[in-house]
């Protein structure tokens, strides 16, 4: 079964950091997915832009743009990792590791009902 791992941050903490905790978070998680690429299980990953770089499409008909997600939470999507996993367990297992190494995250984890693949699709490196 296909899992979603999404990643929430509290996003001013991660704006904080310096661009060398960023990156070396961002390589830490990187290593915890090399195996899980390498076995096939992991699909597409991505970071998702600042909030406020965010626009909401609402209301009826074409509807209206607004700016930012107006997320009324504490913690934002970041970012999301797909895997192919045989059990629930086994998805929770993967975002264990991926909290091993970025521990201030929640990570959530949900199975996939459609995935669409677009193979070669806009990829971008960090």
């Amino acid at each position: 079964m296909l899992y979603a791992i999404l990643a929430y941050h509290v996003e001013d903490e991660v704006l904080s950091w310096t661009p060398e905790e960023d990156a070396a978070v961002v390589a830490k998680v990187i290593e915890v997915q090399a195996p899980l690429r390498a076995s096939g299980q992991f699909g597409p990953a991505a970071r998702l832009d600042e909030t406020r770089k965010a626009r909401t499409l609402r209301g009826p008909g074409a509807g209206m743009v607004l700016d930012g997600p107006f997320a009324e939470t504490k913690e934002q999507l970041l970012g999301f990792h797909l895997m192919e996993c045989a059990t629930e367990d086994e998805a929770i297992a993967a975002a264990r590791k991926l909290r091993a190494v970025n521990p201030t995250a929640v990570y959530e984890i949900r199975p996939v009902k459609l995935y669409v693949p677009a193979d070669g699709f806009g990829a971008t490196s960090p």
